[in-house]
């Protein structure tokens, strides 16, 4: 068997292991043409005064006892007007698919800083 006949680079290309393809918008890169369709979304409500301080990629250290367990990189970080006119921050991570390590994290986020991430799901 020669090395060839085991590796397809057309099998192995750069699309990603849950179908997503990575995408540039405005000169920034995403992991997903989703998160980039986020983005532009969450740029307009920034732009009508709806959303403000929008932060991408925002590092969370998650530790337990003392002891780093891991780091949940969110999607975007920002804040919204809620319905009592008051600001509140929004921690969101744009997914096609809920993977089980996305799910342990987001647990972690919870129970270790009080963080509820709010998801935006891809519709399908």
């Amino acid at each position: 068997m020669t090395f060839s006949s085991v590796y397809n680079p057309k099998r192995h290309g750069s699309r990603a292991k849950y179908g997503n393809k990575k995408v540039t918008v405005q000169g920034i890169k995403f992991d997903s043409k989703w998160e980039s369709e986020r983005y532009l979304y969450i740029k307009s409500l920034e732009r009508a005064g709806r959303v403000r301080n929008l932060e991408l990629q925002v590092r969370f250290a998650l530790e337990v006892n003392g002891q780093k367990i891991c780091t949940y990189i969110a999607d975007f970080r920002y804040e919204k007007e809620n319905a009592n006119g008051d600001w509140e921050t929004i921690i969101e991570d744009a997914k096609g698919v809920e993977t089980p390590e996305f799910k342990l994290k987001k647990k972690l986020m919870k129970a270790c800083l009080g963080i509820e991430i709010f998801l935006s799901k891809k519709s399908r």
